[in-house]
């Protein structure tokens, strides 16, 4: 008879989550995640399968995270608050300090997509999604009046999704809080 597995599948998965966010897929060993989620590696491998395998469903959990959020931000804001709730959350957890991890997905897509196919399609899905979301808010705001009418759903979500992107790497890379305002700031121009 099989021995129980003794641990939480869904906190060793946060655990192995939080050691791909902050170290990226390759310089994260088989032994950072066996020593990070606190189970044996014979654990991991018959519960996950591969670090790979692992990864993906690491991946996937935070997306699931990431739609949850936005879901959230629409249902409690407006159109234009709930677009920008989407910058706020992550300047919020850029520090000057260091330690930034930014957005797991958009370090994937640095890291892994232009060489996996796999990845690059569950990037591009989580990125799709994003600008459905802007597209979505601002049809609600030219709605409500709180939007101008000439401002295009699909074209100013695609430029909001350029601007969060590129948003999300100075996170990581220069997370000084005034240069993070402008950004946020410029973005949501596209708005008016």
């Amino acid at each position: 008879m099989p021995a129980e597995k003794q641990f939480n599948k869904q906190e060793a998965l946060g655990r192995a989550l939080d050691a791909f966010w902050s170290r990226g897929f390759e310089a994260t060993s088989m032994q950072d995640l066996v020593d990070c989620m606190g189970i044996n590696r014979a654990s991991l491998y018959a519960t996950f399968g591969d670090k790979r395998a692992l990864f993906l469903a690491t991946l996937e959990s935070y997306d699931g995270g990431r739609r949850r959020m936005l879901a959230e931000f629409e249902r409690r804001f407006g159109s234009r608050d709930a677009i920008r709730q989407v910058f706020l959350t992550f300047a919020r957890g850029a520090s000057e300090a260091g330690d930034n991890r930014g957005c797991f997905i958009t370090n994937t897509a640095l890291e892994l997509a232009a060489h996996d196919g796999e990845v690059r399609k569950l990037v591009a899905a989580a990125q799709e999604d994003v600008e459905r979301y802007f597209a979505r808010m601002i049809k609600k705001g030219r709605d409500s009046g709180d939007i101008p009418q000439h401002v295009k759903p699909a074209e100013a979500a695609r430029g909001l999704l350029a601007s969060l992107l590129g948003f999300l790497v100075l996170v990581r890379s220069r997370p000084q809080a005034g240069l993070l305002k402008a950004v946020t700031d410029e973005a949501m121009r596209r708005l008016d």
